[in-house]
């Protein structure tokens, strides 16, 4: 079958790979049918994930069609069409019993890292009776595709950040990830949503899409005064950082008002460091970690019903066979893009 691995020179290879096999009685061999590019495989190919594994194919983002099952599969079917999570998880351990489904004992493969990934023909799930969730016949392959990893973690942001009814919430970066906390922090009954940018076409889409009441661009706005006047001098009653650098770090913890929380959900290139003299007072509460995408089934039905969408993220479709091109307008992003789907039929 046709696959995209990535090699040690940080360069990537579309071959052709063996079909993937059953190997435990949990797992599911599904047919892929679209997936996407997410920044963590550039990640990969550029020498920063230390747990990825040269030869691997890459890829965590899909949605398929089941075509093979492990005998201990009870509530799966040859046949069905399943969102995946990007997270390999037993759902017995310790911490998949308290939902911290990203620390698994037992699993913890990450598709396309440690394990060969989506960007095939066909994909080998661990613990699939955990790892896939039935699509709704309602929603397409499309509707669905962002659900297991980019989606979850806009939920994951605004759940960690304990959301109330009257509160103000600042997202500090609008790309997906940002994009989709806005969202389910609104659903969570956040009265006001700032977001903020230093890309105006991003702050454009939160604005014009209704996921943000303000749209901030920290290059031509004094930010934290900005947040400062619309919150009686307080600050926002949560941050959510999905940027990940140095500066929105600061940031992040100069906007939130006192006894706030900091949810962080970005990447770092460099250790971050905690001015604790000039916050000391503040009493805030900082929350990180890798996702925890525990309410797939959750998000379909709201996708479902309409509170919540990810369409909007795909900037273009291609086709599998030229995923080397869809890699480089990713990641150069070409047209302001977002994020890139590739579809396999």
């Amino acid at each position: 079958m046709k696959a995209l691995i990535w090699n040690k020179n940080r360069s990537t290879e579309f071959t052709q790979k063996p079909y993937p096999e059953i190997q435990h009685p949990l797992d599911a061999i599904v047919k892929v049918k679209m997936s996407s590019i997410c920044t963590s495989d550039l990640h990969i190919i550029h020498g920063a994930v230390p747990t990825a594994i040269p030869g691997t194919i890459l890829g965590h983002e899909f949605v398929g069609e089941i075509v093979e099952l492990g005998k201990d599969i009870k509530n799966l079917k040859i046949g069905t069409r399943v969102s995946a999570n990007c997270e390999t998880f037993c759902g017995d351990c310790f911490f998949c019993k308290k939902g911290y489904i990203n620390n698994c004992i037992n699993g913890g493969w990450k598709l396309g890292c440690s394990i060969d990934g989506c960007q095939a023909e066909y994909v080998r799930v661990p613990f699939a009776h955990t790892g896939l969730t039935k699509i709704p016949d309602s929603l397409s392959y499309q509707n669905a595709l962002f659900v297991g990893d980019i989606l979850s973690s806009g939920y994951f942001a605004a759940e960690m950040c304990e959301i109330k009814k009257d509160y103000t919430v600042a997202v500090i970066g609008s790309g997906p990830v940002g994009l989709c906390a806005m969202q389910c922090a609104r659903f969570m009954g956040a009265k006001k949503i700032i977001a903020i940018d230093k890309d105006e076409t991003r702050l454009n889409i939160a604005f014009s899409k209704g996921f943000a009441d303000t749209a901030l661009n920290p290059q031509k706005q004094d930010t934290l005064k900005e947040i400062l006047s619309m919150t009686n001098n307080f600050g926002a009653d949560a941050v959510i950082e999905a940027a990940g650098s140095d500066d929105t770090f600061q940031l992040a913890w100069q906007i939130a008002r006192p006894n706030a929380i900091v949810g962080i959900v970005a990447m770092y290139e460099n250790n971050q460091v905690f001015p604790l003299p000039k916050m000391y007072g503040k009493n805030l509460t900082f929350k990180t970690g890798g996702v925890d995408a525990v309410h797939c089934k959750k998000l379909l039905k709201l996708i479902e019903e309409k509170t919540l969408t990810t369409d909007f993220l795909i900037s273009k479709i291609f086709d599998f066979n030229d995923i080397e091109q869809a890699y480089k307008y990713f990641e150069n992003r070409t047209d302001n893009c977002l994020k890139v789907a590739l579809k396999y039929d």
